[in-house]
């Protein structure tokens, strides 16, 4: 069994959720800000969409963006930078797929906070930022937590879209779901096993200690509004 799928597994998983969580969460909060019904329903729309779609489409998308005979790719290319089949194109991946998950969760988050909350700093003068920063983003943070226990769990096991976008090639960008599909397509069924157990291992100790993080968390704003 090769440890290369599992270091770049986790590698690509690590610096997609960081993207994700930013992005997802910016995009979250511009949506619930968002004054127009019809912008917010859109909006809301295109970010939900890569969760409804079959990840191969998603990749497709990516691969018609990104590809070297195409402007947004050829740019790239003459600017040395590439994208399709290369590492950063797994990341690329994990990052679209598992944007729906943490946005939904985050736009989730923020709507359960209660506005009396908002509207009380907005009186005494609070910017919106601050608001933002020290009221809303701290009591949505429980929620915040979730989403990306959900969105590294789908980056770490994205399939689809990578094997469109970054293909299966080996010390590359063949995470721990193509070295199962190419173990299994090659009769290696007892190196397939192994991945999928480490996959699994790895997915169940983040989620638990996530999880973790997020109970913690949710029993400090409880008690901190208890307390008021």
């Amino acid at each position: 069994m090769e440890f290369a799928p599992i270091l770049i597994s986790i590698k690509t998983a690590c610096v997609a959720i960081v993207i994700t969580f930013v992005v997802g969460t910016w995009f979250a909060y511009v949506v619930y800000r968002a004054k127009n019904g019809v912008v917010r329903s859109v909006a809301d729309a295109l970010l939900t969409l890569p969760l409804v779609l079959p990840p191969t489409v998603a990749g497709f998308f990516l691969l018609y963006i990104f590809g070297v005979y195409r402007p947004i790719g050829s740019l790239l290319a003459n600017l040395g930078v590439k994208i399709v089949f290369s590492w950063p194109a797994t990341v690329l991946a994990a990052v679209v797929i598992a944007l729906p998950l943490m946005y939904r969760s985050a736009k989730a988050a923020f709507t359960q906070v209660d506005p009396i909350f908002l509207q009380a700093a907005r009186t005494i003068g609070m910017s919106e930022g601050r608001i933002a920063f020290r009221i809303l983003f701290p009591l949505a943070s429980p929620g915040l937590v979730s989403g990306g226990i959900l969105a590294f769990s789908r980056g770490l096991g994205e399939f689809g879209a990578t094997a469109m976008i970054a293909g299966n090639i080996a010390g590359v960008t063949r995470t721990m779901p193509l070295a199962i599909y190419s173990s299994v397509s090659g009769g290696r069924v007892d190196e397939a096993y192994r991945y999928v157990i480490i996959l699994v291992l790895i997915s169940f100790i983040f989620v638990v200690l996530l999880n973790f993080v997020s109970d913690v968390k949710s029993n400090k704003y409880r008690l901190d509004s208890e307390r008021r």
